[in-house]
């Protein structure tokens, strides 16, 4: 017989520590949603788009103007420079953090809008220390809903809005089957990929895209591209 005893202890008759998938089993293996798990998510946030920002400039040069990437990379490099000198106590914290650096540093409509859902996010979740899956649904739902109050945009607009909503439905479905907050992320995310690639065969019906018409279809979306890489950011931070 190993040293573990088959009574689960090492030996001494104290327990053994769990592997890690039994750890995952025992449903130990998510890291909590707090303070810290946000503060992992922006820097994860940051580390990607800066990763991509080339394709995402690509991107935004087919159907837009072409400083997607450029802005986004410099938004989310301000934010690692807060995020340096400041102590979040809550997700809530962090959020807003983020949201008023974006707001202030992201030119185009980028800045606003990613701004506007981080700041409704924050609201969304305030005062709580470590989130719920009831949380992370309150906080996507929040952050589409801000979206579409500052932009105006709908499902099938080819936006971003065409990633967020089936994140939110996703998150919704996986913690109504019992899910746990990593898992809603994880689900959010897969959504946010399926709307991001419906993205291709539409008409823009708002922002520069919508002046292209017919022109636009082929193209995906950037806005929706930088969606699923927040949404990744955050599901892999809580793994």
């Amino acid at each position: 017989m190993s040293a573990e005893g088959r009574d689960g202890t090492d030996g001494t008759g104290a327990h053994a520590p769990m592997s890690e998938g039994a750890r995952m089993q025992d449903g130990q293996g998510a890291r909590a949603l707090d303070a810290a798990w946000a503060t992992a998510w922006m820097r994860r946030a940051a580390d990607s788009i800066a990763e991509h920002r080339v394709e995402l400039i690509t991107l935004d040069r087919a159907i837009g103007d072409g400083d997607h990437g450029e802005n986004m990379d410099r938004g989310f490099q301000a934010v690692l420079a807060k995020l340096e000198t400041a102590s979040p106590a809550t997700p809530a914290d962090v959020l807003k953090l983020v949201a008023t650096t974006l707001i202030s540093t992201v030119g185009g409509a980028s800045g606003p809008l990613f701004g506007t859902a981080f700041l409704k996010a924050s609201a969304a979740v305030a005062g709580r220390e470590t989130l719920e899956g009831s949380d992370v649904v309150a906080l996507l739902t929040a952050a589409r809903d801000g979206i579409v109050l500052r932009g105006k945009a709908e499902t099938g607009d080819k936006t971003m809005i065409d990633a967020w909503t089936p994140a939110v439905e996703a998150a919704q479905e996986a913690v109504a089957s019992g899910g746990s907050p990593s898992a809603a992320l994880t689900a959010a995310v897969e959504g946010a990929q399926r709307g991001s690639e419906s993205t291709d065969p539409l008409v823009a019906r708002k922002g520069r895209a919508s002046y292209l018409g017919e022109r636009a279809i082929g193209h995906r979306d950037p806005g929706s591209v930088s969606t699923v890489l927040l949404l990744r950011a955050a599901a892999k931070a809580a793994a």
